[in-house]
């Protein structure tokens, strides 16, 4: 047996590199969860597993504002109680669970799934802009609020979603600039998201 090697059972290896490839977990992470995983009772462990198969096999997109979601609508955009006229764009649906959290704001959502982004290849037909502009032809709508967030990919989609709408006589405005710039939506407290939404201008 060679020096200094440290043999690993496979099934171990394996969850450690799978554990790995999860954002944020770097080798030595992977490592200390593998083995907390391994120490967990076995029906805690069977349960964190079904729960995430769970979101694999018992998850969808809103079709209409492709939220990922357990319906379809989702449970926002069926409400009676929301204002259908007012949508706020995001970047991801983490995004809405931060405005969400706010409690102030009464509108439906529209999710981007992502950003445009020319140096990593993301241009406007792999986000689903086309798809927002499908509901604005509804006719419905009266306010569009860009919700991305304020760092260069977040204000170049914004820029990008406003030019295509402008022609179309909506109001579209933007957050106000109570978010730090480069700073994400996700980690912004519900006192600036609220002071944010109630302050948002015209774009």
């Amino acid at each position: 047996m060679r020096i200094g090697f440290i043999p690993t059972a496979e099934p171990v290896s394996r969850l450690v590199e799978e554990l790995g490839k999860l954002p944020g977990i770097g080798p030595k992470s992977a490592a200390r969860l593998a083995y907390h995983l391994l120490r967990t009772p076995e029906a805690e462990v069977k349960a964190l597993a079904e729960a995430i198969i769970d979101v694999k096999d018992k998850t969808v997109l809103c079709s209409s504002c492709q939220n990922i979601a357990d319906s379809d609508p989702c449970a926002i955009c069926s409400s009676d109680e929301r204002c259908h006229s007012i949508i706020c764009v995001v970047k991801e649906p983490l995004d809405i669970i931060a405005l969400e959290r706010t409690g102030h704001y009464t509108g439906v959502y529209h999710v981007l799934h992502g950003v445009l982004s020319p140096m990593d290849g993301i241009g406007p037909d792999d986000i689903k802009i086309r798809e927002l502009l499908e509901r604005i032809k509804t006719g419905s709508v009266e306010e569009i609020i860009l919700a991305t967030n304020p760092n260069l990919e977040g204000e170049a989609t914004a820029m990008y979603i406003q030019k295509l709408l402008a022609p179309l006589g909506l109001r579209i405005t933007r957050l106000a600039r109570g978010l730090p710039v480069g700073s994400d939506l996700e980690y912004a407290d519900e006192v600036t998201l609220t002071h944010a939404l109630e302050s948002r201008q015209a774009f």
